[in-house]
């Protein structure tokens, strides 16, 4: 058997356990090492002698790509990320952020759900944990938005769609993973979300404000805030400016001409200042070892996905199957858009049934080589080029693009994880109220995915100052 067949035959199969219910950090780190064993055998002519040479060797292989892919600086900016979002939660920040909003936007219609969206995003920037942030803005905006008279759904999918931006505005622990899987500069795609982050909130809002002009008792607004409460709710609401202000300083200086340090160094600093901010709030040792541990946790959960998937990689790199991917795609009779647009919507069918998470890990191998021989390879010039960019540009638009489709993956049934988070936070809500109460969220990101598509510039344009 070739060793293309032995690829999709493992592929297959580990598709099967996912669907089955097994996770995908196991399920792909199991259908790794079988491959892998499988391949050195088959080398060996499947003598029954040579089997356990191959077991050993697999072994080895498993064993050691794993900690030399994870053992990178890049990698340390997803505890540090992860860590400023919880502390910044125990400092009353996500608390201020949301009174500023609530106080400044809530006499729109609607206005108490726009104001929810816009501090989910304000945390985001700070934060870069969607599950965190969903669950955080289900115990703080859903009780306001019922108290005001808001529809119970509608309410819980605000606070599940809004808390996807966590996936695109940096720091963005999927943009990070997505860079270190494709080989690609941090710092430029940590940029590159910034402005699709604020766009997807934008459009968000306008689909609030219109469908509360439309159904005036789904969200009423909120009036009766002077212009002193509004003026006074924003220096509490300053650190996180702060922070997000020194994150892009160290990824792109717009001072000088040199950066200031790395993301990572950057991400540690934004952590010490909430640390200390939290500390003037008063936050307690027991609050500070749950930051800790909630770091950790989720930490350890997105390293163990990595660990798994990249033996699954490092056995489709001897199947040989993500160059007989490229080839296929390539030799299809379709124009390149025409074949991106067909490969986004796999990879919403493909979020209906895995987590985001897992779900880039698993197809980036495979799918990104055959997006970048679509636009005309790795070194490509802008004016040779099918999408008219060059290979740097094209792999952070897609970048982008698929971290977006990853977004969407968060609130879709049956497995979205913002919504489960939600309901399980509520218990005045069930899944189903959750799920129902997105769905209009759904066409927004649809909106913002084919504008994406269509003017590559909202996604390029910070990365090209950076050069």
């Amino acid at each position: 058997m070739e060793p293309i067949d032995i690829g999709l035959w493992v592929t297959g199969g580990m598709l099967l356990m996912v669907v089955c219910g097994m996770r995908v950090a196991f399920a792909a780190g199991l259908a790794g090492l079988i491959g892998l064993v499988w391949i050195f055998w088959a080398k060996q002519g499947y003598n029954p002698e040579r089997f356990g040479k191959a077991l050993t060797v697999s072994v080895k292989v498993a064993g050691q790509v794993p900690h030399s892919k994870v053992a990178s600086q890049a990698l340390s900016l997803i505890p540090t990320f992860i860590l400023i979002g919880y502390l910044a939660y125990y400092a009353g920040l996500t608390k201020a952020i949301f009174t500023a909003a609530k106080r400044w936007i809530a006499w729109l219609p609607g206005g108490l759900a726009v104001a929810t969206v816009f501090a989910t995003a304000g945390f985001a920037a700070v934060s870069g944990a969607s599950v965190a942030t969903s669950a955080v803005f289900a115990r703080i905006a859903i009780p306001e938005m019922l108290e005001a008279g808001y529809n119970k759904r509608f309410a819980a999918g605000v606070v599940a769609a809004g808390g996807t931006l966590a996936s695109l505005i940096p720091p963005s622990a999927i943009l990070v993973i997505y860079a270190i899987i494709v080989e690609q500069d941090v710092g430029k795609l940590l940029l590159a979300g910034f402005i699709p982050g604020a766009f997807s909130a934008v459009i968000y809002a306008l689909l609030i404000v219109g469908i509360a002009v439309v159904f005036k008792t789904v969200g009423p607004p909120v009036t009766g805030f002077t212009w002193r409460e509004r003026f006074a709710s924003l220096p509490p609401a300053m650190p996180i400016v702060l922070v997000v202000l020194i994150i892009i300083c160290f990824v792109y200086n717009p001072f000088g001409d040199q950066a200031w340090g790395t993301p990572t160094e950057g991400g540690a600093i934004g952590a010490f200042i909430v640390f200390l901010y939290a500390l003037k709030e008063g936050m307690r040792w027991q609050q500070f070892k749950s930051a800790l541990l909630e770091t950790a946790k989720l930490t350890v959960m997105i390293f163990t996905i990595i660990w798994g998937v990249l033996i699954y990689v490092r056995f489709l790199g001897f199947a040989d199957l993500p160059g007989a991917f490229s080839d296929w795609i390539t030799s299809l009779n379709m124009a390149p858009l025409t074949i991106l647009i067909c490969i986004l919507l796999a990879y919403a069918v493909l979020g209906m049934f895995m987590d985001a998470i897992g779900m880039l890990l698993l197809t980036l191998p495979v799918v990104y080589p055959a997006v970048m021989a679509l636009n005309g390879g790795e070194a490509v010039s802008a004016a040779d080029s099918a999408f008219g960019m060059n290979g740097t540009m094209c792999a952070i638009w897609f970048g982008i693009l698929v971290v977006k489709m990853a977004e969407f993956c968060l609130i879709t049934p049956p497995i979205g994880l913002n919504c489960f988070v939600v309901a399980g936070v509520r218990p005045d809500l069930s899944v189903q109220d959750v799920f129902r109460g997105v769905m209009p969220f759904f066409l927004a990101d649809a909106v913002t995915i084919a504008l994406l598509v269509a003017f590559p510039g909202i996604v390029l344009f910070l990365p090209s100052l950076a050069g």
